[in-house]
């Protein structure tokens, strides 16, 4: 049984990967140039160093979130103004002074 023609990708045999790091390997792939951010020549695990990526944005986006979750808190702490919140008002202030 044979591959059909024309509907697999081209293979390139000696495909370059380069890292941020300023490594460069060899291998075989479908797309002839590729960049990555952490190889085995940088990576933690094999280096034993310690190192922080954050390529993602993660801190600013933790705190985007608390402070939307504390907006939420404060805006519940504030009570919202309806009709009938000042009915309840107006009531106890009859009860109240009498008026």
């Amino acid at each position: 049984m044979s591959m059909k023609s024309g509907i697999h990708p081209t293979y390139f045999p000696e495909a370059t990967i380069t890292c941020s790091c300023g490594a460069v390997f060899e291998t075989g792939s479908t797309t002839e140039k590729m960049r990555t951010e952490i190889c085995s020549q940088c990576h933690p695990f094999y280096t034993g160093k310690k190192k922080f990526i954050d390529v993602t944005g993660r801190v600013d986006r933790f705190k985007k979130l608390s402070e939307k979750s504390e907006a939420k808190k404060i805006s519940k702490l504030k009570p919202a103004k309806t009709k009938t919140a000042d009915k309840k008002v107006k009531s106890e202030k009859k009860k109240i002074t009498g008026k």
